[in-house]
């Protein structure tokens, strides 16, 4: 049904995709519920949190790894090291000063928030790409960004996976798993198997079942099985849908997912952003401040310092450029919401962090403010 009519109306079905649309408005509508049936709201969490944070959210992951998959494949925009270096290196500044800045604060103010450190770290790329878009139109700033946030990416998953177990840690047993998980996905790739289910439902469920076991983050499951997906030698461009005539493992994934992935963001912001307003407190200033603040600090300085080592801006991208993409890099909400369910339990921690993630939308005005003040993209004269 839901195909159907997305069918019926494509152009509406492109901009929910490529906006992730349904997210946004999955988190409206759990901030209103929140706040005006908390009862019934907080059993709904419950019953559904389990299966959309650890399940659903594996194939959210999976999509991301694809993006670095073929990124880094050559051809891609990440290939070579030369190319990747500069985004890399800003999304590494970008997630400390957030990290330095928002511990710096908890330290002082309320220390049972530093567990949360990781969650000023996150970059939403499609949200940030959205903002970015709407300042430069067409600009080398859009794919420095889309990189940097991609980078950003890479980066926090191995956070997550190393800093955030979700219960007691059997490592041993996860490592057997997971080597099987891996030993199975690459039986699969020599025998060219041309057909991406059973490296899901073989590998990803071993995957999964290893880190669930081992008291890891059982949602990054397809993480390490999606680079065994046989995929074609080429890379469509950074969030750009696989054409439909490409038939490699790795591109039907994505025809197959990309929708669905939809709703399960949805139901994402729906049991995760429902938190009350009056549960606004340090954490939220923490976590919103870091991101707002941290970010276009982080990237600017690192930035001006791996240029002074040698590398080099890309072309038609200045500095003003770089300061007002640092500035849309600071919208943290989905990977920032991930991390801190991952940060903390449910209570009153938890929801003020939540909050701060959501908070961080400001960066969108933050980035149309400097733009305009510094005179670039739409702003420029």
């Amino acid at each position: 049904m839901i195909r159907a009519f997305l069918h019926r109306h494509r152009r509406l079905a492109h901009s929910i995709v490529e906006h992730s649309l349904l997210l946004p408005v999955g988190a409206a509508a759990a901030l209103v519920w929140a706040n005006t049936a908390p009862n019934s709201y907080r059993a709904f969490a419950h019953a559904f949190e389990f299966a959309i944070n650890d399940v659903g959210m594996a194939f959210f992951f999976a999509l991301a790894t694809k993006e670095i998959v073929e990124a880094t494949a050559p051809g891609g925009v990440l290939h070579t090291w030369r190319r990747a270096a500069l985004p890399a290196v800003a999304a590494i500044g970008g997630m400390i000063a957030p990290a330095l800045i928002y511990a710096a604060y908890v330290k002082a103010a309320y220390p049972p928030l530093l567990r949360g450190w990781a969650i000023p770290c996150a970059t939403d790329v499609a949200f940030s790409y959205l903002v970015a878009r709407a300042v430069f139109r067409r600009h080398a700033a859009i794919p420095f960004l889309l990189l940097l946030a991609i980078a950003d990416d890479a980066f926090g998953l191995l956070i997550l996976a190393l800093f955030y177990p979700v219960r007691d840690l059997h490592l041993p047993a996860a490592a057997g798993l997971m080597a099987l998980a891996i030993a199975v996905a690459v039986a699969l790739r020599r025998n060219r198997v041309r057909v991406f289910w059973p490296y899901v439902l073989a590998g990803g469920v071993t995957s999964w079942t290893a880190l669930f076991w081992g008291g890891l983050q059982p949602a990054l499951a397809l993480v390490p099985v999606i680079p065994f997906l046989p995929h074609a030698a080429r890379d469509p461009g950074l969030f750009v849908e696989a054409p439909a005539t490409a038939h490699d493992p790795l591109s039907e994934f994505e025809h197959w997912w990309r929708l669905p992935v939809q709703g399960i963001l949805f139901l994402f912001g729906l049991v995760n952003a429902g938190v009350r307003l009056d549960t606004i407190g340090i954490g939220t200033w923490a976590v919103a401040g870091a991101l707002i603040i941290g970010k276009p600090l982080g990237i600017s300085l690192t930035v001006a310092a791996a240029v002074a080592a040698g590398l080099h801006l890309p072309q038609r991208l200045d500095w003003k450029d770089v300061i007002v993409t640092g500035c849309a890099a600071g919208i943290g909400f989905t990977v920032a919401l991930f991390f801190a369910t991952a940060a903390f339990p449910a209570g009153r921690l938890l929801d003020q962090t939540k909050l701060g993630a959501l908070l961080s939308v400001g960066s969108a005005g933050t980035t149309l403010l400097a733009a305009a003040a510094l005179r670039v993209g739409r702003f420029r004269p």
